[in-house]
């Protein structure tokens, strides 16, 4: 029996962003890590796709500002061109640091309190540019949670699949707008929340990263490195039984895959 969801404190009143998915194709990549330890081989993989030694690295700390320095110390011991912090608070400044970046790497914290941090500074749409000319954007946590068009966060109903329960859905920076992106998934017990917010929006592919675990996205398809697991509910093809709010929930032939390091999904086949 899958677990329970373990209840996540997330964010205050949300303002949903305007912001359109980026159109595909793009050049460049997405490293979402699902919390924990960020190896040193996803470290070393991300900078490599970013021009490695020769890149630029700018980290934006808003889910917690807290964490920050210390993003900014892990990337400095990689020996890139330059590290910087972005402070939203200083737009001009921020969206200039992120058109001259290689490199963006949001850690973790609350998605919530990300969004609305850098909505309404140009800082999302600085960052969608950069992924389209060939940036590498990744995160960790709550930093991967907002590369999803429909973020997820908050809780849900914790006593069972119940219709039209889904967990609290805002936008986010609609970077990979095909899915909805859920962290920390086996050790935080999120199955029930991303199934719930799957059977809500079947169109989009649930991808429960676990910690110590990323996916390195390009194009129409991603790659799992370390250690643990990346689970994809696939609802695409699936019917649904007649949904009534608040009572049990119902699907036939949505797919389950549980992959491992080295293994990769399309989302075109």
């Amino acid at each position: 029996m899958w677990p329970m969801l373990i209840v996540a404190s997330l964010m205050a009143e949300p303002s949903v962003s305007s912001s359109k998915p980026v159109a595909r194709p793009v050049k460049g990549y997405l490293v979402a890590v699902g919390g924990g330890t960020t190896l040193n081989a996803v470290l070393d993989r991300t900078l490599e796709l970013a021009g490695g030694k020769s890149a630029k690295v700018v980290v934006i700390p808003d889910a917690n500002p807290d964490y920050g320095p210390g993003s900014v110390n892990q990337w400095r011991r990689m020996s890139p061109t330059s590290v910087g912090l972005v402070n939203s608070r200083q737009p001009r400044t921020a969206v200039k640091m992120i058109n001259e970046a290689d490199l963006i790497w949001m850690p973790g914290g609350l998605q919530g309190l990300f969004m609305n941090s850098i909505d309404g500074t140009g800082i999302v749409e600085a960052i969608q540019a950069r992924y389209r000319d060939g940036a590498v954007i990744g995160g960790t946590s709550a930093g991967a949670a907002v590369m999803s068009k429909t973020m997820i966060g908050g809780q849900s109903n914790l006593d069972g699949l119940k219709a039209g329960t889904a967990p609290f859905l805002r936008d986010g920076l609609s970077l990979w707008p095909e899915v909805i992106v859920d962290q920390h998934f086996l050790q935080k017990g999120r199955f029930n929340r991303l199934a719930l917010a799957v059977l809500d929006y079947p169109e989009l592919v649930g991808i429960g990263i676990d910690e110590e675990t990323a996916a390195i996205v390009h194009g129409p398809e991603f790659e799992v490195m370390g250690n643990g697991n990346i689970t994809v509910l696939d609802a695409r093809k699936a019917s649904r039984e007649k949904l009534v709010k608040g009572e049990a929930a119902a699907v036939r032939d949505m797919k389950v895959h549980v992959l491992r390091a080295g293994m990769k999904f399309r989302f075109d086949e």
